[in-house]
């Protein structure tokens, strides 16, 4: 259980120095129990104090990074079951599987997506993030000749696994230097691979066939003072495998059960051969509390829709994604361009201008701060509204690019456009545009040509 502010107090120097923020030790306490505040802020906590503080301020799920610098991904963190109570924090892991049966130019094509893909959306970076290297044949040589060459090529994450204890300690050894984890650690192996764990700074992979396996591994990982850890439900059905996550969420979550406070790893690709039903049976994944997918392929057509549906689960729903609000130059536009004012809801943005590039329309994007909203919204709240589009236009500079005084609004406000032409003041033309974005390059084309 967390600790209650006035236990945190009792840890804290009580000097009611400031230096926080807050006016005293107590009101700091408070702000920590409530999640409000981090450690850190404090500069004369003890050590003693700070280990004791940390621990019980742990998140009930515990977060896990693999990979190296810009590469590494973390996963977990988790404090509560559902979005709509706060937020989802760090993102699912989309992970490839490699295995040493695999023909050399699949697995150079597989390496190849886990380093470069990459799409952007919204002002974000979507990418791939981990590898799970499978020792499918039983076989140390060519296994270890995977690891290498894998280790060598990737900066990104990376899960080794084999049956065979010797086996993974000697990929262990290849990975020296890189945050990696070790696959599967079961009731049989756990004594020896934990402890091997963390003398090399592994991440271990409990797996277990019930939950009362898995519990039994993560106990000992939590009495080796382990911070970091995956938990493997073992390659099921879909059924089994959502079953599982919720059940292990909850007792993470209502019960604050440490040995099972961990991100958890699901294997689609163990599921099913069919690509398409893995992506599906993936998407459900993310949504239902994986804090890893395995896949047989990074086919752009199969990670783009998961690392979407992976954007839109893992994105604040108090906290709008928004774009910055300003003049975006969309094909190269010049004095004569049209001009288009939105709001700056990132997805509007995103919309409108992929439909205004595709156009081909040398156009005048103006952004403005509607905290967020799409148009609809801002106009029902009174912020995309003729007496507050008006100052914005006039001073967002946009009259000292262009030599005309014409500016294009959303279809679904024309209402507005009267009050909006007698708030712009004389000379300006206020055109009413499309209610459809995907009819934009049709509008901008027919209306260059007037």
């Amino acid at each position: 259980m967390g600790l209650t502010g006035i236990q945190i107090y009792k840890l804290l120097p009580q000097t009611n120095c400031k230096e926080c923020g807050d006016p005293t030790c107590l009101a700091f306490a408070m702000k920590l129990a409530a999640g409000k505040a981090e450690l850190d802020k404090c500069p004369y906590v003890s050590e003693e104090s700070k280990a004791k503080l940390s621990e019980a301020s742990a998140p009930p799920i515990r977060d896990v990074t693999l990979g190296q610098g810009d590469a590494a991904w973390k996963v977990g963190g988790e404090t509560v079951k559902y979005r709509h109570e706060k937020t989802f924090v760090n993102p699912t892991a989309i992970v490839v599987a490699l295995s040493n049966e695999q023909s050399a130019d699949d697995v150079d094509t597989q390496l190849k997506y886990l380093n470069e893909q990459s799409f952007e959306r919204v002002g974000k970076i979507l990418a791939p993030n981990w590898a799970f290297l499978w020792d499918q044949k039983k076989d140390q040589a060519s296994f270890l000749d995977l690891v290498k060459k894998v280790g060598g090529a990737t900066e990104k994450g990376i899960i080794v696994s084999s049956e065979d204890v010797a086996t993974l300690k000697a990929a262990a050894e290849a990975l020296k230097g890189k945050k990696f984890a070790i696959h599967p650690v079961t009731k049989d192996n756990a004594d020896d691979l934990i402890a091997f764990a963390k003398e090399v700074g592994a991440v271990p992979v409990a797996q277990g066939d019930t939950l009362e396996d898995l519990a039994a591994v993560g106990e000992k990982i939590v009495a080796a003072g382990l911070k970091e850890a995956l938990l493997d439900t073992g390659w099921k059905g879909i059924r089994e495998t959502v079953t599982a996550n919720i059940a292990i969420r909850r007792a993470a979550l209502d019960k604050k059960f440490r040995p099972l406070g961990f991100p958890t790893i699901a294997f689609p690709c163990a599921m099913t051969q069919e690509v398409e039903l893995q992506a599906t049976y993936a998407a459900l994944l993310i949504d239902k509390y994986a804090g890893a997918v395995v896949l047989s392929t990074l086919d752009p057509a199969v990670t783009y829709p998961l690392l979407v549906n992976r954007l839109n689960i893992y994105t604040d729903p108090q906290r709008p994604m928004t774009m910055d609000q300003g003049i975006y130059e969309i094909n190269n536009p010049g004095p004569d361009s049209p001009v288009i004012v939105t709001t700056n809801f990132a997805l509007t943005y995103f919309v409108v201008s992929a439909e205004v590039e595709a156009s081909r329309v040398p156009t005048w994007l103006l952004i403005m701060d509607t905290e967020g909203m799409s148009v609809l919204t801002a106009w029902s709240a009174g912020k995309f509204v003729a007496d507050a589009i008006a100052p914005f236009v006039k001073k967002s500079g946009i009259t000292e690019k262009v030599n005309h005084r014409k500016l294009i609004i959303p279809g679904y406000v024309a209402q507005i456009s009267g009050e909006l032409q007698e708030e712009l003041g004389e000379g300006w033309e206020v055109v009413i545009g499309t209610r459809e974005a995907a009819d934009i390059p049709k509008f901008l084309k027919d209306y260059v040509g007037q």
